[in-house]
């Protein structure tokens, strides 16, 4: 236990989701070393949670199966979806932790920032893609526009605050990388424990 209350164990959270359309197992560690063992069977989503594991410090596990003979489209949002669940139960009562965190992140030429506020209060603000950015297949199966589904569904069951917005870019995979990172970092920062911090980091006394 560190001088905020934590422990690990309190920051360990697992869940298993079951629909029609896939069967998503997501299991995370906030008090990690960013490592990770993801299978969606969307290569390109694998390898952007892969880097959001790796920036975030979180560890995670992720399987997930689904009709991706259909389109992937479920199979991405379903394991946002989990992941955000499992997010918000790590966090608990949130006692102890930062609470913001902001990352501004590069890949190449693009450019994405990200502000996190881990508020109990869902709300997504998404901008700055380059007109047709949601029209691109990239690696094959997923598409631009899923970029923003995925950050609404966490924010959504996470209950956090994301405010992400591209300031650069041409490429498209490097735009949706660069988004996944910085959402990383910010993230790492806002849950991450503050041992100045005694309960919750709120003026109404919950989150």
């Amino acid at each position: 236990m560190n001088d905020t209350g934590i422990t690990a164990a309190d920051r360990t959270a697992r869940l298993e989701r079951a629909t029609s359309e896939s069967s998503v197992l997501v299991e995370i560690n906030l008090d990690g070393t960013g490592v990770s063992d993801i299978s969606t069977s969307v290569p390109f989503y694998d390898h952007m949670l892969t880097a959001l594991c790796k920036h975030s410090l979180i560890d995670v596990t992720v399987k997930a199966t689904g009709d991706i003979h259909i389109d992937v489209h479920h199979t991405v949002e379903d394991v946002a979806i989990t992941f955000g669940e499992v997010l918000r139960t790590a966090l608990g009562n949130k006692a102890g932790i930062r609470r913001f965190g902001e990352a501004t992140v590069p890949l190449d030429e693009a450019l994405a920032h990200a502000v996190v506020d881990v508020s109990g209060r869902p709300y997504l603000v998404h901008g700055g893609e380059p007109a047709g950015q949601e029209y691109h297949l990239i690696g094959g199966h997923f598409t631009g526009s899923l970029t923003r589904h995925v950050f609404e569904a966490i924010t959504l069951h996470a209950g956090i605050c994301l405010h992400m917005n591209v300031i650069a870019g041409r490429d498209p995979h490097h735009i949706v990388e660069a988004q996944f990172k910085a959402f990383a970092r910010a993230l790492r920062a806002a849950v991450e424990p503050d041992p100045r911090v005694e309960g919750i980091p709120s003026t109404k006394g919950a989150l």
